[in-house]
């Protein structure tokens, strides 16, 4: 019989302790958002449901929110940065790892600069910016900070840098161009730290707050997590916590959905990209 080292057992009831505790306002929202709307006070704080579930809540957060419009604004948003991110990183990650011209290790730390930046430092030039191009309260005007990615530049730099030389050669000798060169050899290599990037970006994005709330001031150009502030500020003051909880899990559910289905995918794209 094998013995069971007790250091993994450790290890295990510590990583079980803060997923437990990382997990508990996951759980609160599940719970609150099924429960009744005439439960209350410590009631609300329970993590255990007591109570026969119904959708109440999920209706009045329907009915308090054009969540439709949210959604389709936000996954406008989402799309469209990641589309042109995809491009402008993987020409420039290729640049990086493949191509020599004067400068290029000076050029790529200065890229890398960026990810030193804390991005609230940035919105003031980046407004200004924003409105002088005719963008502001625009959903264009939301996406085009993030067009240029540093993270992306770097990944898809050391995506490409891990990929041997043979398949260029091979495909060199074969009479590929430049551009079936990076189309249809490099590319379909470096797919999962693609995937990786596209994960990271659709993420981060799906959850902005800060810059959409200072470029867009039209109800119609909301994403989602201006559309959860305003609804919330107006349930928060009825204390209807049960259709706040509703309206975050609405916010939330796309992304929990994506990661439960494609769970698996996801953890390899970040293990064979590099990402820890």
């Amino acid at each position: 019989m094998r013995r069971t080292d007790p250091s993994a057992l450790l290890a295990l009831a510590a990583l079980s302790a803060v997923v437990l505790v990382c997990s508990t306002p996951l759980l609160w929202m599940a719970v609150a958002s099924f429960r009744p709307q005439n439960f209350g006070g410590l009631d609300m704080a329970a993590l255990w449901p007591d109570f026969m579930p119904t959708l109440a809540n999920f209706a009045e957060a329907l009915d308090s929110a054009n969540f439709p419009l949210l959604y389709l604004n936000t996954v406008i948003v989402c799309a469209g940065t990641l589309g042109v991110q995809l491009v402008t990183v993987t020409l420039a990650g290729y640049a990086f790892a493949r191509l020599r011209f004067p400068g290029k290790e000076l050029v790529f730390y200065a890229f890398l600069l960026q990810l030193m930046l804390v991005p609230p430092i940035l919105i003031v030039p980046n407004l200004v910016t924003i409105s002088r191009l005719g963008l502001y309260d625009n959903l264009i005007g939301v996406m085009a900070p993030y067009f240029a990615s540093a993270f992306g530049v770097f990944l898809m730099r050391q995506t490409f840098r891990t990929i041997p030389k043979d398949f260029e050669e091979a495909a060199i000798v074969d009479g590929a161009n430049w551009w079936q060169l990076v189309w249809r050899v490099l590319i379909p290599l470096a797919r999962p730290g693609m995937i990786a990037f596209g994960i990271v970006s659709v993420v981060s994005h799906w959850n902005e707050f800060l810059w959409p709330l200072m470029v867009i001031s039209s109800p119609d150009n909301q994403t989602l997590t201006i559309g959860l502030a305003s609804f919330t500020r107006g349930a928060e003051s009825a204390s209807q916590w049960g259709v706040i909880a509703a309206g975050t899990f609405l916010v939330a559910a796309p992304l929990l959905l994506a990661f439960a289905l494609f769970q698996r995918q996801f953890v390899n794209s970040f293990l064979f990209s590099g990402v820890k």
